[in-house]
């Protein structure tokens, strides 16, 4: 499993990166390798205004659907429109194809988020 240790991630298994004032966030490596084929993405609404740990966009494998939740509150800047066409991607290259950039409005909520390490803790104890 890739975890790497310059993102956070949510214990809904979203990883993020945050550039100045932008969080850019996507769907984590275990989660991508445990829904299987990717073939469907509803990308979150642009302008939206979004709340911490808020359902903001579906993820649909051949094995279940999944929802993707905000990692921090704020106002849904971009969509990545290619995993409309092409949601394979994320199964290709999870932590290159991010899903949506949020506005960071309320940077203590980084604090609540996962370092690499208490991530792979966290889906060790799943996986047992």
């Amino acid at each position: 499993m890739q975890t790497p240790s310059d993102l956070r991630y949510t214990q809904n298994h979203e990883w993020v990166r945050v550039e100045d004032d932008k969080v850019f966030f996507g769907i984590t490596d275990y989660a991508q390798y445990n829904l299987g084929d990717i073939v469907f993405v509803e990308i979150p609404e642009i302008d939206a205004e979004v709340t911490m740990e808020e359902s903001i966009a579906v993820i649909e494998s051949v094995k279940a659907v999944s929802e993707v939740f905000s990692p921090v509150s704020g106002t849904i800047l971009e969509a990545n429109e290619d995993l409309e066409d092409s949601p394979e991607l994320i199964n290709e290259a999870p932590y290159e194809n991010w899903i949506g950039v949020i506005s960071l409005d309320n940077g203590e909520e980084l604090e609540d988020l996962l370092s690499a390490d208490e991530y792979i803790a966290f889906c060790a104890d799943l996986d047992e």
